[in-house]
């Protein structure tokens, strides 16, 4: 299979492709299923979860069927928050006109999370009805919600308990100014008109639903749901629900009526949709685009058999795209030229103040596709190792003086665990002569502590792009939990770690492969020394 060309592996190829997974049509005979930690497997989708949070009849209900409407041809389910309102006590329902049901101590939160986590892990759940003339739950009939794509949450108070906010992926607020400015003109026009004439104003027509829903969807009688409106919801406005506005990451004015809003959020929900899991988590991933030709790269690279030629001239391919990538997130200015027609065309010139830090030794491979895209860059390397068991951290620079006046991208072709992060001295370092490779588990450990590096070095963090080929998702966690404001640039997100936390399905020790160099675990040092920070 080694000789095969990847237009051949392209043709052999067919159905969906899942990283990790063998593709329909290729040989996968004698092929050892590898042991994968408990994480990797039953590997499922994750949903994207919505919150829609506002005051009441401020149109969250518009919003949520809007969005549903036009993601039609996906699977969203709505959950709302009054749905798991507590029953009311024999006292409570005694004094039910001084109960305050815009409080968040009225929510059955603890039910709420446990509904969410079981639909976010595949399993289906009952909702329960809550009967707003008796005030209780009804276990019967319960509504099934079945696991889908998307999870719709909406409540007043949605956004109140931390615990809810971090399951979901995007916040939305629907803004209800208009129903506070209106509230003492509509009370004011009830205590002169019995009948509770409603303007035509569009402010007036929104108070207007909560008034027509409490009276008709839950009995209640108008003098009662003003007098509630004056004395608890526009209180717990003020006190629970206004303040979580600021959580948001859409607000929303208007409601319903703006379609250009909701267009747009519907739009960002299906690209978050075709994206990986682990990019709904971190906006600061980014995977790059899966083509048959990409595929067909990684099933060589990845094949034990494929001869060191092929390993090399492929993941030499695979390496200049997720390099062009990562360059396309450079800033830029935008510059106009004349072509040789007289015209002029407007484009972009990108920032001019950069280098290349490659990670010792596996990084070294992508050095070659960075200097072929970017003429007479500067490359710098770091060398970070675990010696034995000790824990011990031997560690080599080599950097541009001027570096923290760069934009940096950080070369390393496998992210791996991404574990132990360390503050790093840079007064005394090692130098090493070596013949060893770094394992997929150091590998991680490698890349957190040379951006810890880098930072040190003043390299600011929003400036420093790590590109590899394979990242695994812890490894991912670690690193983007650790510095939200970099970007990892990959080419494919693994299944996960094994037992002796090698990155499966992976590709095997990528520096021996590259160099056609043994596993050879003798490593001679040099008498430590202090190096100065010389350009490279």
């Amino acid at each position: 299979m080694g000789s095969n060309s990847v237009e051949d592996m392209i043709e052999a190829s067919s159905g969906v492709h899942f990283s990790g997974f063998h593709m329909d049509g290729l040989e996968s005979k004698n092929i050892e299923k590898p042991t994968t930690s408990p994480g990797a497997e039953n590997v499922h989708k994750q949903p994207f979860i919505i919150g829609v949070a506002g005051g009441a009849a401020s149109g969250k209900t518009t919003v949520c069927d809007m969005i549903i409407q036009q993601l039609h041809d996906q699977r969203v389910v709505l959950v709302n928050q009054d749905s798991f309102y507590h029953n009311l006590t024999e006292e409570e329902l005694a004094r039910v006109h001084e109960y305050n049901f815009d409080h968040p101590d009225a929510f059955d939160t603890e039910k709420l999370l446990d509904s969410i986590e079981n639909l976010r892990h595949d399993r289906a759940v009952d909702i329960p009805n809550y009967d707003f003339k008796s005030y209780k739950s009804n276990a019967f009939p319960a509504r099934r919600v079945n696991p889908s794509d998307v999870i719709i949450l909406e409540g007043i108070l949605i956004f109140h308990d931390p615990r809810v906010r971090e399951l979901m992926n995007m916040k939305i607020f629907v803004d209800t100014e208009c129903i506070l400015r209106v509230a003492s003109l509509v009370l004011l026009s009830w205590a002169v008109t019995s009948h509770c004439k409603i303007f035509s104003a569009d402010a007036d027509v929104r108070l207007a639903r909560r008034i027509r829903r409490d009276t008709v969807d839950k009995g209640r009688d108008i003098g009662a749901v003003l007098d509630q409106y004056s004395n608890f919801v526009k209180p717990a406005f003020d006190d629970f629900i206004l303040p979580t506005k600021k959580y948001a990451d859409i607000i929303i004015p208007r409601g319903g009526d703006n379609h250009v809003a909701i267009d747009l959020i519907v739009q960002h929900i299906r690209t978050k949709l075709g994206q990986h899991d682990l990019c709904k988590i971190y906006p600061n991933l980014y995977v790059i685009q899966s083509t048959f030709q990409i595929r067909g790269m990684h099933t060589l690279i990845r094949d034990s058999l494929t001869t060191k030629h092929d390993f090399v001239f492929y993941s030499d391919r695979l390496i200049r795209l997720v390099v062009e990538h990562g360059l396309g997130h450079l800033p830029f200015t935008e510059k106009q030229v004349i072509t040789p027609t007289g015209s002029v065309y407007t484009g972009v010139d990108f920032c001019k103040r950069l280098c290349g830090v490659s990670v010792i030794r596996s990084g070294e491979s992508m050095e070659n596709a960075l200097r072929a895209c970017c003429k007479g860059i500067k490359i710098g390397k770091i060398l970070i190792h675990r010696e034995g068991d000790n824990g011990q951290q031997l560690i080599y620079e080599k950097l541009p003086q001027d570096i923290s006046e760069r934009h940096v991208l950080l070369l390393d072709p496998i992210l791996g665990t991404g574990a132990f992060l360390f503050m790093v001295d840079n007064h005394l370092l090692f130098a090493f002569i070596f013949k060893y490779h770094v394992t997929n588990f150091s590998t991680g450990n490698s890349a957190v502590q040379a951006i810890s590096l880098l930072i040190k070095k003043g390299v600011p963090e929003s400036n420093i792009i790590f590109l590899n080929l394979i990242s695994a998702p812890q490894g991912v966690h670690v690193v983007c939990k650790s510095f939200p404001r970099l970007k990892i640039v990959t080419s494919e997100i693994e299944i996960g770690l094994n037992e002796d936390f090698r990155v499966v399905p992976g590709m095997g020790e990528f520096g021996d492969r590259y160099f056609g160099t043994d596993d050879d675990d003798n490593l001679q040092a040099v008498a430590p020394m202090q190096l100065s920070n010389q350009s490279c």
